[in-house]
């Protein structure tokens, strides 16, 4: 952990920010004593910890705006924070900067079921935007499994999905638009409520950029009718091979569920013993959910049971009522906290063809037993969005060879076709590893972007690019 440098002429400039922060907004806002930016040495990815200079908790662009400027002004680097739930290290602070934290901007500023768009304060929550729009028969469909803590600023920098972006998409392709404000307090708007913005699609380039080129202030959601109905199946394997080659075919045969999640025993022993869903004893389970009328859903999962015929399951146990489908995600919508029940874990986040499940899960399981290391999975299977919770023990020194552990199992993402980040972004965790997906002319192309943005490279530092490259712009920059 970086301690904070305690140098006279250190203390001073701290001190002018300080003073220059609190005549932009309220005192209370401004929290600049050590034992109290302590809540914001980390994120969720705990095992790096750094408390800033100070935080910054305003309540409008307008706020964020003057904040901005100021740092600017001094040369001060800034990390946006949403809700602090990245397990990437996507808001982890540098000793020497500013954390601009928008918790308690959760505002509805506009809904408007009609046009179907809803535009929010940044700092809310992703169920709350839904919790907004239930009343009117909609929902804002991207779901992470955080989103009940989860800010939609975040969900924006990592371009965060859930269990049902296979049908829905991601969070761009729900995102309107999206005020942010720029490193000098240039207040800007992407986007917006209509169908397609003129112009260049810079809202694309914003939504995932993890931080990088602004801060997002306020934003515009697509909202969509509530389905009429769902329902889930349960289908249940002797091996996650076979139950990689059952989601290749549902995939293959047309048939577009709203979710299919997977499960192997690990983590069905460790939701079992957590949460009772009642799961059976196998080697891996789907959960594929499918929506719309009554006959739409029964002509979907006779389609979906009958390729998992094909494949021999040990059971398949199909929903017929509200209290039975809550039964099936029980145990899926635990699973993380169930698995954290066992010890310390390093969540993964990397993507693959979906026709790769069966070879990836097969070496993900071989690689655990090279490094010594379980692995379980848990993860949206529909579009290859890989989550495998590598367990170890931090007090015996395991760190480290979980690290190298997971640094392989995303090499493999990347070898058999996929990229190293889904949803959770690269953050600190992947930046080393950019070099192994991107060549260095690629990475060039990405921090000439982020040299138009923010010129002085004050945003978001030591994140995304490796140390290197990031460092010898920010020399550059200074």
């Amino acid at each position: 952990m970086d301690m904070p440098d305690v140098r006279p002429e250190v203390l001073a400039r701290k001190e002018a920010l300080v003073s220059r922060l609190q005549a932009v907004v309220p005192p209370d806002a401004v929290i600049h004593d050590p034992a109290e930016t302590r809540v914001y040495e980390c994120d969720a990815l705990t095992a790096y910890t750094c408390p800033p200079m100070a935080v910054v908790l305003p309540t409008s662009t307008q706020e964020v705006s003057d904040v901005l400027r100021i740092c600017s002004d001094m040369g001060v680097p800034v990390v946006p924070r949403g809700a602090g739930t990245s397990l990437a290290g996507g808001a982890l602070p540098t000793a020497d900067c500013v954390v601009i934290g928008v918790a308690r901007m959760t505002e509805v500023l506009e809904s408007d079921p009609g046009n179907r768009f809803i535009r929010v304060q940044a700092g809310r929550t992703n169920l709350a935007v839904s919790g907004a729009v239930e009343e009117d028969g909609f929902f804002y469909a991207p779901d992470p499994s955080s989103q009940l803590a989860c800010a939609i600023a975040g969900n924006i920098a990592m371009n965060s999905g859930g269990a049902h972006c296979l049908k829905y998409g991601v969070t761009t392709n729900n995102l309107l638009g999206v005020t942010m404000v720029l490193m000098d307090g240039t207040v800007v708007e992407l986007g917006g409520a209509h169908a397609d913005a003129a112009g260049l699609d810079l809202l694309g380039l914003v939504c995932g950029s993890e931080g990088q080129l602004g801060v997002v202030t306020e934003a515009c959601l697509r909202i969509l009718p509530k389905p009429e109905g769902a329902r889930p199946v349960l289908l249940a394997f002797d091996s996650s091979e076979v139950a990689g080659a059952c989601v290749s075919d549902i995939i293959r045969a047309g048939v577009l569920p709203v979710a299919i999640e997977f499960m192997d025993r690990p983590c069905i022993r460790a939701t079992e013993a957590f949460a009772g869903a009642g799961y059976p004893d196998c080697e891996a389970l789907l959960i594929v959910e499918v929506e719309g009328s009554e006959a739409e859903i029964d002509e979907q999962l006779s389609r979906i049971t009958a390729i998992a015929q094909r494949h021999d399951p040990v059971e398949m146990r199909e929903s017929r009522s509200a209290e039975e489908s809550a039964r099936i995600w029980l145990g899926r919508k635990s699973a993380f906290g169930a698995v954290g029940q066992l010890g310390d874990y390093i969540c993964l986040d990397g993507t693959i063809p979906v026709g790769e499940l069966p070879h990836v899960l097969k070496r993900i399981g071989e690689l655990g037993r090279d490094y010594g290391l379980s692995v379980a999975n848990v993860f949206h299977a529909g579009d290859g969005n890989m989550h495998p919770l590598i367990l170890f023990d931090a007090n015996a020194g395991q760190l480290e060879t979980a690290e190298a552990l997971g640094a392989d199992i995303l090499r493999l993402c990347v070898e058999v076709g996929g990229c190293l980040t889904g949803e959770h972004g690269v953050g600190v965790e992947k930046r080393d590893l950019m070099g192994h997906q991107f060549t260095p002319a690629d990475l060039e192309a990405q921090m000439a972007v982020k040299d138009v943005f923010d010129p002085g490279w004050l945003l978001n530092p030591a994140k995304v690019f490796p140390l290197d490259a990031s460092a010898s712009r920010r020399m550059a920059a200074e």
